[in-house]
């Protein structure tokens, strides 16, 4: 069995990052981690035994009570071995030692069970305004 490292505000670099999502099936934007990794509480890596980027989340914040879970991934290659449980849990363990009293997240259907079931989120009432693209 391979073991991966878990670590919070672990270095990670842009090009790592574009690597990390280009794996993931998305379209990396150059410069993005770079720009918002200042807003960030943290960020949770998942790394295997070569040291490669396999599994993310980033934990953005007001600064005050509320964190937001953001762009939770994992490499496409090693899906479905628990990584991204094991990173949103330690991004709740941080969020949770950082003072936040609530930790957000929102997701496409799809990711309902993981979310609610893996990860111990609970459904609640919440409201939505899209800002650009159709029906904004």
């Amino acid at each position: 069995m391979t073991d991966f490292s878990y670590r919070w505000r672990d270095p990670v670099t842009d090009d790592e990052m574009s690597d990390l999502v280009r794996s993931h099936g998305g379209q990396p934007v150059p410069g993005w981690w770079n720009g918002i990794r200042r807003h960030s509480l943290g960020w949770v890596t998942a790394r295997d035994t070569a040291g490669t980027l396999i599994g993310f989340v980033n934990v953005a914040w007001d600064g005050g009570d509320h964190a937001f879970l953001l762009d939770t991934k994992t490499r496409g290659s090693y899906q479905r071995r628990g990584i991204a449980t094991a990173v949103v849990s330690l991004a709740v363990t941080h969020a949770r030692a950082a003072g936040c009293e609530w930790l957000h997240v929102d997701f496409v259907p799809e990711l309902r069970s993981f979310y609610f079931g893996a990860c111990g989120f609970r459904p609640t009432e919440a409201g939505l305004i899209r800002l650009t693209g159709p029906g904004s």
